[in-house]
């Protein structure tokens, strides 16, 4: 592999025991298994993972029933939607809406495998998560690869291109495929837009056209519905946060609450849907078209057909009705009065979650409506044209 994306890319399997190692002499680490998973003493952490010899391995011994731990236990079911005809066998790049820091990746690894496809994603994750040594090696072991953030323009630059060319790479020699958000963090008002920037980074890389660039990644858009978003209190908090402190940015302790909130809060119904492969309609595109239109054009695209493949829930629709005022009723075909009812005591019970001397409480309840309530908006757009 090119030494270039070193300092990015997942181990190598040959890699591996070099890394067991230095996680199993970490303190920390151990610490953190013995917390999510209790059943596993460091003799038989250390036993199990000499029987991983690849990436895929690790992922099958210990991050597979991990997921399927916390679906069992923190949700009311997940499913996978794909189109009809989908390859299974040609690696994508899914680009997905972002809810949840760690899960978004976690949960479609999970189904891709559970669903008959021969492998899971590498997985694109902002090097400002990777608070600790033992958190980084854990994540480049589980396939990751390091989006390096916070760099000026030219370091910037330079960082998005080497990124670019192992996402084809990664596509096109490893056979890998690929998830990324649509954008830089999570859309914390859930009104989920792709950014042109992230179009742009991945056109950096490969060979010929923008148009060819693209089509090499053989981009997949994907909607990801979660019926509730444990992280929503915490959301809302930061929006006053923002609102009223000039500059404000999370704490590293910020990022680890919402990655456990995140991980072991309750989300109820969890949708994945899956688009058709976007490789035909960029097909349909003038190869002369300047780049100040292409690219926003392939957005706009990519978020029309997230938008469209939503499953939106009884909150959601309960959310846009009384965001549009106590007497509005143009969803009230999608809920019952026990919805209503049921909807209205979980934001009261999200917002008593919400520790801050100066909490403005109507700010904060129209911030997680609003969370709730975009999928409807957004839906209802993209099916009126």
């Amino acid at each position: 592999m090119n030494s270039e994306f070193d300092d990015i890319r997942p181990y190598a399997p040959e890699e591996l025991p070099q890394v067991f190692d230095e996680l199993l002499a970490d303190a920390t680490f151990l610490q953190v298994v013995q917390q999510v998973m209790p059943q596993l003493t460091p003799a038989v952490l250390r036993m199990q993972l000499q029987q991983c010899h690849t990436n895929l391995d690790v992922q099958k011994m210990f991050f597979y029933p991990l997921v399927q731990h916390i679906i069992q236990t923190c949700t009311k079911g997940l499913d996978l939607q794909l189109p009809e005809g989908f390859d299974r066998q040609q690696p994508h790049t899914f680009i997905t809406n972002h809810r949840d820091i760690v899960l978004d990746s976690a949960f479609l690894s999970y189904l891709l495998v559970a669903n008959g496809f021969p492998t899971t994603v590498e997985i694109a994750i902002g090097d400002n998560l990777l608070i600790y040594p033992w958190i980084k090696k854990l994540v480049r072991i589980n396939k990751s690869f390091i989006v390096q953030r916070s760099l000026p323009p030219r370091q910037a630059f330079a960082a998005s291109m080497v990124m670019s060319r192992y996402m084809h790479h990664a596509i096109g020699q490893k056979h890998e495929n690929i998830w990324i958000a649509q954008r830089e963090g999570r859309a914390k008002d859930s009104n989920d837009r792709t950014q042109d920037a992230i179009l742009k980074m991945m056109a950096m890389g490969g060979e010929g056209t923008v148009l060819q660039r693209l089509k090499a990644l053989h981009i997949v858009p994907m909607a990801l519905s979660y019926e509730f978003d444990p992280c929503d209190y915490l959301k809302a908090k930061e929006f006053q946060q923002k609102r009223d402190v000039e500059g404000f940015k999370k704490s590293q302790k910020d990022d680890l609450q919402n990655m456990q909130t995140g991980i072991f809060g309750t989300k109820g119904r969890i949708h994945f849907a899956a688009a058709p492969c976007i490789d035909p309609w960029l097909d349909t595109l003038d190869p002369a078209m300047p780049k100040t239109e292409l690219f926003p054009m392939v957005a706009q695209h990519i978020d029309h057909e997230i938008h469209r493949n939503y499953r939106l829930y009884p909150g959601n629709y309960v959310a846009a009705d009384l965001l549009q005022g106590c007497d509005a009723r143009a969803h009230a075909g999608h809920y019952t009065a026990a919805d209503a009812e049921a909807f209205g005591s979980y934001i009261d019970s999200r917002l008593a979650l919400i520790d801050l001397p100066n909490a403005d409480e109507a700010f904060l309840r129209e911030r997680i409506l609003t969370m709730y309530a975009n999928p409807v908006f957004n839906h209802e757009a993209a099916l009126a044209l």
